[in-house]
């Protein structure tokens, strides 16, 4: 196995809207800013994949015209995978282990004000069974949470805390959409929004994306001053139907920690994907991350979610931590369908 390093990452501002920029104009920035941070010329960076969706989107092959943001040269050796751009990272990851490339740049964004995102999400179901019957993404969610509340896995207080304390943190993080000071018990005050939901347990809608280089071995070492390594990574999914599971566990989750080694060390900071504030609890369960391992101290998806760029942003937040010195070794976390349907793991360490 190859020592892989993240050697450069950056985000734009997530916002409710992005108003004036398409996709092309969002990425040109970041893309430029990551390659000059990383320190390899465009020309030698060997690989590009991006994650996206069209039906996100709403245009069919948005990922093609992504594309026209890295630039007409040098030419490039480029793919795409339908999901979150964490999976774009793990394709990247694969392609350098295989030894055809010793660099790569991976990118992501979504734009979730272009339609109705909770019922464009139901798309993610099975098409034979689930999705004819139209639940939208926060109503499976909502018997997610009373799945664990029966259970007795965690309390609607519980939810409230993990949504103040998130929307907390994101006021360090500019590039956070939502953030400020919240009471949970004001918070327990509210009304639902799908029972036992309320807004505050919700993620926003957010525009964003993400781009990231990463490489192999001495090219990690010879560019950049802190790399931080990908020490695992390893992915799971759940069954597509959901009367199959035991919606307040997440075994894949568990699985892909061990797999990438979660616990073979002690964790410093957690970033985990969870768009709804209970999600956050069943992960922290799955992973058996200790009461003192700081959790999303960006501010996580509940301070911004840009569908198919939230999971990447967990990656490079959590890479951010390590390199800026606030961490030596971090959890990330990306998922992708209902109720925490497919999940992917990666260890960090400076």
């Amino acid at each position: 196995m190859r020592d892989v390093a993240v050697i450069a990452y950056a985000q734009t501002p997530n916002v409710r809207t992005e108003r004036t920029r398409n996709e092309v104009e969002m990425l040109m920035p970041i893309i430029d800013e990551v390659v000059q941070k990383s320190g390899v010329p465009r020309q030698e960076i060997g690989f590009t994949c991006s994650g996206s969706s069209d039906y996100i989107a709403g245009q069919c092959f948005s990922f093609v015209m992504a594309v026209d943001a890295v630039g007409a040269w040098p030419p490039i050796m480029e793919s795409h995978v339908e999901m979150d751009g964490a999976w774009a990272l793990y394709e990247a990851w694969i392609k350098i282990q295989c030894g055809e490339v010793d660099s790569a740049l991976v990118f992501s964004f979504g734009r979730s004000s272009m339609g109705e995102t909770a019922e464009t999400l139901t798309l993610q179901t099975d098409p034979y069974t689930m999705a004819p019957l139209g639940p939208d993404a926060i109503s499976m969610a909502a018997l997610q949470a009373r799945s664990g509340l029966d259970a007795g896995v965690f309390s609607e207080r519980d939810m409230a805390e993990v949504a103040a304390r998130s929307r907390r943190d994101a006021l360090s993080n500019p590039e956070a959409q939502l953030a400020g000071e919240f009471d949970p018990e004001a918070l327990l005050k509210s009304p639902y929004l799908v029972s036992p939901l309320r807004a505050h347990d919700c993620p926003p809608i957010s525009d964003g994306a993400a781009a990231m280089v990463i490489a192999a071995d001495d090219t990690a070492r010879n560019a950049c001053d802190k790399p931080v390594w990908i020490r695992g990574i390893d992915h799971r999914l759940e069954t597509h139907q959901l009367g199959s599971r035991d919606l307040a566990r997440s075994p894949s989750t568990a699985l892909a920690g061990e797999k990438a080694g979660v616990g073979q060390g002690k964790v410093d900071i957690a970033e985990l994907h969870a768009p709804f504030s209970h999600q956050e609890l069943i992960l922290k369960q799955a992973l058996g991350l200790d009461d003192d391992v700081r959790i999303n101290p960006s501010g996580g998806a509940l301070a911004a979610n840009p569908i198919m760029s939230a999971g990447l942003a967990r990656i490079g937040e959590a890479s951010r931590q390590i390199a800026g010195g606030a961490a030596q070794r971090a959890v990330a976390h990306a998922t992708s369908g209902p109720c925490l349907q497919q999940n992917l793991v990666c260890v960090l360490e400076g």
